[in-house]
């Protein structure tokens, strides 16, 4: 979620960077710093020099998100086929307690099919819970008796209330920049007679031979588009805040009847259903698409990891995941074989986590390596917490964790997302997340920016260590990413969210960028030795 908005253009930039132009060289997440210029993960420079030759062997990679378009022209033939299923017999052929879970499973579906798109944030299902325990007028006696349940209460009721007028404030303002803007774009179509502007047709424009409409048009369209923004990012800013009108903050919401079950009770194999894709699988596919788009199909963008099926576990709705479907995607994925697994979302509530850590060391028991996005509200989250987190309720924090913060394609100052996530404590390691161009439902392909496509980028690296070392366990993958990482800790950087400039190396416990080069000449060094 946004922490706070500067500008109108940029938060529809932050959550929509589709632009008309690529903003940097194509594929630089996988391209060398010394080789082209730009940090990325030094992926082609691997594949070139040090895995030609090599044999793979396939690796399955969990995605827990949104959804994913399986039929994605570039990832149709990495999605991974539970073999031992019967498609569309009703039967739970394989004996894993889910039905028909031919391509994964969907936690936030209901039993006839339909699917949970919108819903609250945890916040306020708390808000609903509080209320419901301490009522319009709560006794001083219960009040003290529950001193820090009662200063969340009070806390949570001021950030709903914020947001509420956050989005009362800004969702008429972008309505009327969606207006203005379409209202531009159509006199310019008619001036130019087309139906498709580009900024070059646009700038051309002579003005001594137009009348003050089209000048008015073309001024106020180039300025927005000068900016970064373009419809779809109105469009997305509308939408936003009409969800968190309508939805997110909404308390009287009830989405989870779609679902059918006890969202308070932890049931496994007992809910949801087999249909996988939901109806907004953007997120989920963008993520797909950096660990696994095809590299051998010459179509779209490649992959990080070239011989990887991905499992998709939808969990993730328009709103705040629950606690209990993320525990039970975690435990679906370590019971069908996932070796990895993406986790490219998080809250700042997490009232079951004691669920979650469970599930987390049952994968941990089961092998698997979990890699989680930082978040994007430019905060330390040392201090102010963002869920699902590697630290355990109890104590202790898991061995099979890794946090990732998001890195630019600038060099410098600016290396570091000014929208990411830090922490010297919880952040691991940085990678590629602005700008990153990937896979979209309907087999197409834009740019997005946020932790959330950092993340895979290091998935798709821990996929590559394991595709072609099998023989690593999760833990000597994960020691491998971070020791192999390009270290900059003393490098002068931005602090995300300030004009502050601090060392890189504060912002993780690593103060590296993940380098797939690095890493496999470790993992060559270390196989040998065995």
């Amino acid at each position: 979620m946004v922490k706070k908005i500067v500008s109108l253009i940029a938060f529809a930039v932050s959550i929509n960077s589709a632009a008309q132009e690529l903003q940097t060289k194509f594929n630089w997440h996988n391209l060398d710093y010394q080789t082209d210029g730009v940090r990325g993960m030094s992926v082609e420079k691997a594949y070139q020099g040090l895995l030609e030759g090599r044999k793979s062997s396939t690796v399955i990679v969990g995605v827990i998100d949104s959804g994913v378009d399986i039929e994605h022209e570039d990832l149709k033939n990495h999605i991974w086929v539970n073999k031992d299923e019967i498609p569309d017999n009703g039967i739970d052929d394989e004996g894993n307690g889910f039905i028909d879970d031919i391509n994964g499973w969907d936690f936030i579906g209901g039993p006839d099919g339909r699917d949970v798109q919108q819903e609250q944030l945890e916040s306020a299902r708390l808000l609903v819970k509080y209320e419901g325990f301490f009522g319009e007028k709560p006794k001083k006696r219960k009040i003290k008796k529950n001193k820090e349940a009662y200063e969340e209460y009070q806390k949570i009721q001021a950030e709903i209330a914020e947001k509420k007028e956050e989005a009362a404030q800004y969702l008429p303002m972008y309505e009327g920049l969606l207006k203005n803007f379409t209202a531009s774009e159509e006199i310019l179509q008619q001036a130019l007679n087309t139906t498709e502007l580009s900024k070059a047709e646009v700038e051309a424009i002579d003005d001594a031979e137009m009348d003050i409409k089209v000048r008015q048009a073309k001024k106020y369209w180039l300025y927005l588009v000068n900016q970064g923004a373009d419809r779809a990012a109105i469009e997305e800013g509308v939408e936003h805040f009409k969800g968190q009108l309508n939805y997110n903050v909404n308390k009287d919401f009830r989405p989870r009847d779609i679902v059918g079950d006890n969202p308070d009770k932890l049931e496994y194999a007992k809910y949801g259903n087999n249909e996988v894709i939901g109806p907004r699988a953007m997120h989920g596919t963008h993520v797909s698409g950096i660990i696994a788009a095809d590299r051998t199909n010459e179509t779209g963008v490649m992959g990080v990891a070239d011989d990887v099926e991905i499992m998709v576990i939808r969990t993730v709705p328009d709103g705040d995941e629950r606690d209990k479907d993320v525990a039970n995607a975690i435990r679906y994925a370590a019971d069908n074989g996932a070796s990895i697994i993406n986790m490219s979302f998080g809250k700042p509530y997490s009232p079951e986590k004691e669920w979650v850590d469970d599930a987390i060391k049952y994968a941990e028991e089961k092998g698997v390596l979990i890699i989680a996005a930082a978040g994007n509200d430019n905060t330390d989250i040392d201090e102010n917490t963002h869920y699902p987190t590697k630290f355990y309720k109890s104590g202790g924090q898991a061995n099979n964790w890794i946090t990732v913060g998001a890195s630019s394609f600038k060099n410098g100052e600016e290396i570091v997302a000014s929208f990411s996530n830090y922490g010297d404590l919880s952040v691991d390691i940085f990678a590629p997340g602005v700008a990153i161009y990937s896979t979209v439902p309907g087999s197409g392909y834009e740019e997005k920016q946020g932790t959330s496509m950092a993340a895979p980028a290091v998935t798709g690296v821990a996929a590559l260590l394991k595709s072609y070392f099998p023989s690593l366990t999760a833990a000597e993958i994960k020691k491998i990413l971070l020791t192999s990482s390009v270290k900059l800790s003393e490098a002068d950087v931005i602090l995300p969210g300030t004009q502050e400039t601090v060392k890189f190396g504060s912002l993780s416990t690593t103060g590296g960028l993940v380098n797939a080069y690095n890493a496999i000449k470790m993992a060559l060094d270390l196989t040998e030795q065995q």
